[in-house]
Formats: C-alpha cells, sequence, structure tokens
C-alpha cells in the first residue's frame, strides 16, 4: 500500500494513472503526443474522448497502455439508449475502460432504481471491461455520494470516481475517504480532478485511491524519480 511517507516505484505511479486526453481544444496530434506520451511512461491507460478511440487505439497498438473513454459525458444526463449506444460504439472502436456519469439529478432526487439500472446497461454494454461510475461530487452532499457509491456498486461496476474535471471542484480528500470505507474491498476509487502533484495523489492514495486521472502525467512522474534519485 501507497502511503504518503513512502516514494513508491516509479512504475507502481504510472500504473495508477489514467492520462486524460479529454480537453475538448485537442487536435489529433494532441491525442497522439498524449498517447505517445503514456506509452513511454507505462501509464494504466489513456482517457480519451469518444471521438478519439479508434485513434489511440492504433497509436497504442502493441503496447500494455488501454484505452478508456467517457459516457454521458460531462452531465450524465442522456438518456440511457443513448449511453449504451455510446459504450457499444466504443468497445468496438477499441476500448477497454468506460468511465460514465452517472444521472445526477436522478440521483439527488433519490429515484435509486434509475440511477443503478442506467448503470447497470452501461456494465452490460460494455462486456466485461472495467466500468468507473463517476458521481460528480462537487454537485453532491454526503449522503448522495453515499447512495451513488452503493448503487454503482449494486450495478456492477468496477471504480467510483470522483469528478468529471469539468466541475468547479475535484478530488478531496475527505471524498476519497467517504468513498473507499463506503464501496467493498473489490471496488477500486479514481481520483480525478486536480491531481496534478505527486504529494497529491500520494496523500490520496494513502486514503484508498487505486486510479487517478491526471494531465500532469509527465510532472509526476519527474518529480517521483528526482526524488528518489535525491534520496540515493
Amino acid at each position: 500500500m501507497i502511503t504518503r511517507t513512502t516514494l513508491p516505484e516509479p512504475s507502481v505511479v504510472a500504473g495508477m494513472i489514467d492520462h486524460s486526453l479529454l480537453r475538448p481544444e485537442l487536435t489529433s496530434d494532441d491525442v497522439r503526443a498524449g498517447c505517445a506520451l503514456a506509452a513511454a511512461r507505462a501509464t494504466a491507460s489513456v482517457c480519451v474522448r469518444p471521438s478519439d478511440v479508434r485513434l489511440a487505439a492504433a497509436a497504442l497498438a502493441g503496447t500494455p497502455v488501454l484505452v478508456g473513454t467517457v459516457v454521458g459525458f460531462p452531465h450524465g444526463s442522456t438518456t440511457t439508449a443513448a449511453k449504451v449506444a455510446e459504450t457499444r460504439e466504443s468497445v468496438t472502436d477499441g476500448a477497454a475502460e468506460i468511465d460514465v456519469v452517472l444521472h445526477i439529478g436522478r440521483l439527488l432526487e433519490g429515484d435509486a432504481a434509475y440511477v443503478r439500472d442506467d448503470i447497470a446497461a452501461v456494465v452490460a454494454a460494455a462486456e466485461g471491461r472495467t466500468v468507473k461510475v463517476i458521481l460528480e461530487n462537487a454537485l453532491l452532499d454526503a449522503d448522495a455520494k453515499v447512495l451513488g457509491c452503493r448503487l454503482a456498486e449494486a450495478a456492477g461496476a468496477h471504480y467510483v470516481k470522483t469528478s468529471t474535471g469539468f466541475a468547479h471542484g475535484g478530488a478531496t480528500a475527505d471524498d476519497i475517504a467517504l468513498m473507499r470505507r463506503t464501496v467493498s474491498p473489490h471496488v477500486g476509487v479514481k481520483a480525478a480532478g486536480g491531481v496534478r502533484s505527486l504529494d497529491r495523489l500520494l496523500e490520496l492514495a494513502a486514503l484508498g485511491a487505486t486510479r487517478f486521472g491526471a494531465t500532469a502525467t509527465a510532472a509526476i512522474l519527474d518529480d517521483l524519480a528526482a526524488r528518489r534519485t535525491a534520496a540515493g
């Protein structure tokens, strides 16, 4: 387990990072460059926009880096049928991981059946591939966060995730601790939004985060390498 006082191997930290390539202004060349960075650093995955899945799959062919994408992004308010169609197309195009935004409004009004079934439909469409459920915690109170985590697990999701990175808040220490307490040990917790430094990553890992969405991947891993060198 990573703690705040240890300096893990760079490969361990890289294997916890989903290198994020989701900004709307990214060009195809930007996506290719991001995939090259992910391959060079051996990250767990890249997380790309749905229209970039084929491009990323081609760029990362022959590497261990997985291709992930987003569904119902960033608001979660598309219909279940639309989320299922997005998932199926992304799987066909080469996605191995799906980060889906749950229906925030339905969660806040307590429509547990809708939220659970919406997620379960995406899990089924993913056909065994990893599904991470984005709660967008900045818009939720503690009760809604707990309910969202429980519904995601009940629907068969593999991870719960803090944020899209496009709302007004990102991953917090309190949220990571709450989510880790709420889901079973076999369900992972992904921190996204504001994970821009090695210290932040290590802090959240010590609280139970097992995957990280990050754009500052190179800076985080370079800092780790420098600190390990300085430590001898």
